[in-house]
């Protein structure tokens, strides 16, 4: 197919090369930043640096659409569009109402917009959401891109971003609020700490959900669980808020998953509906 790319940040950039290495012929691509220019040069050496009008222009079969959820709308409904061409945007909030006509192609996936992301591509999972008669279309694209489609609806598109923003942009917060406090509590080399830790709790938590929780809340341990905000609230109180919530919600995953009973579980909640009080005056 002759594609065009809108937007050449660190996904329209990605998956254009991507598209290009699977055989399709990626024509011209937008950006107007330094960054992306760099990246065209880079990823897509055999594309046209043009305006979006003209990338839209140029994109006789397939246009990707790449550009931030919030501009989206206004992006896409200021291009021209060509008989038989089809439009697909890369946004994992937005479906279909926002490209009439058009496919949602969402990589669950994040990027760095160098060559590198091309090796983390094969295996991953594309949130789809498309009209009937592009689905045939929308499988062979992700097949090319040697990927595995998720069909989502087009109502339930912002539940499936919010899961994915819930799990991977709020892990990245969480792993440097750990570090933070290693390094508060004097560990030189807190990534080689946490490193293993880290990947075997999301090995286990992906095979066996729930049985995976292990530590002080899942026992039910509220002395220890005291311990540690009463040293946060002295150390680094903006951590205490978000320790807290995550405890409760851990602790309600382990009431309902059996393990934790409700009677182990009372000391505990108590200590931490005493802090989030406490963090709220």
């Amino acid at each position: 197919m002759i594609v065009g790319v809108i937007g050449a940040g660190r996904v329209g950039a990605v998956l254009g090369a991507a598209l290009a290495r699977a055989g399709h012929q990626v024509v011209a691509a937008s950006g107007s930043s330094d960054a992306s220019r760099a990246r065209i040069s880079r990823l897509l050496p055999g594309a046209a640096h043009l305006p979006p009008e003209e990338v839209a222009r140029a994109a006789t079969d397939l246009l990707l659409i790449a550009v931030p959820d919030d501009a989206l709308g206004a992006v896409a409904g200021g291009l021209p569009r060509l008989p038989g061409q089809v439009a697909a945007h890369t946004s994992g909030a937005h479906g279909m109402a926002v490209l009439p006509e058009g496919v949602a192609l969402h990589p669950a996936m994040t990027f760095t917009g160098t060559a590198g992301d091309l090796a983390r591509l094969p295996g991953i999972s594309y949130g789809v959401t498309a009209p009937p008669g592009l689905r045939p279309l929308v499988e062979r694209l992700v097949a090319d891109l040697a990927g595995t489609p998720e069909w989502v609806a087009e109502a339930d598109r912002p539940l499936y971003h919010a899961a994915l923003a819930h799990g991977a942009n709020h892990l990245v917060t969480l792993v440097n609020e750990a570090l933070d406090r290693l390094r508060d509590a004097g560990v030189v080399h807190p990534e080689k700490v946490l490193g293993p830790l880290l990947n075997a709790s999301l090995d286990n938590a992906l095979r066996l959900g729930d049985a995976a929780l292990t530590g002080p809340v899942s026992r039910g341990d509220a002395g220890t669980v005291a311990r540690h905000l009463d040293r946060l609230g002295a150390v680094a109180p903006e951590s205490v808020p978000a320790y807290v919530a995550l405890a409760r919600r851990t602790a309600d995953r382990a009431i309902a998953a059996g393990r934790l009973r409700p009677q182990d579980a009372e000391r505990l909640l108590d200590v931490l509906a005493g802090a989030r009080e406490e963090a709220a005056t």
